[in-house]
């Protein structure tokens, strides 16, 4: 199974990624959101981070972790490239445990793509397909 394709968008850059399951396309929506900055294959597991999310439902659930990672970069110069997702439902909603590996971002390793400003609710979506989960998101560039 593929792990994501780019979508077309006039402005900004949008993906979908695949999973067997929701936790699975979350995984590959985070490695599509970094691959638009930089190639992940170049980025070593060497640093993680732990994140607890919690949400009222999946698109919000989705809007959160990838804003989650986009802050992490923003604020600590980190670059992911593996993540392990779990997601449960709860009384409130969704609750959302992760951990990501990567590194600090270093021009020399890591040339850069496309700065990501933000991730936007515009053509978000979550759903379900014949081989497993899905979900779509656009960022702004």
């Amino acid at each position: 199974m593929k792990k994501f394709d780019w979508i077309e968008h006039p402005s900004d850059i949008g993906f979908r990624a695949y999973g067997r399951d929701l936790a699975e396309a979350f995984e590959n929506a985070a490695l599509a959101l970094f691959e638009v900055m930089v190639d992940t294959s170049k980025v070593d597991p060497k640093e993680k981070q732990d994140i607890e999310l919690t949400a009222e439902d999946e698109l919000a659930l989705l809007y959160d972790w990838l804003d989650r990672l986009i802050y992490f970069h923003d604020s600590r110069n980190l670059l992911f490239s593996k993540f392990a997702v779990r997601i449960e439902k709860t009384r409130e909603g969704l609750r959302l445990s992760a951990r990501a590996w990567g590194e600090k971002f270093d021009p020399a390793k890591h040339p850069e793509r496309t700065a990501v400003k933000a991730v936007t609710y515009h053509l978000m979506e979550v759903g379900e397909g014949k081989d497993g989960s899905y979900v779509q998101a656009v960022v702004d560039i």
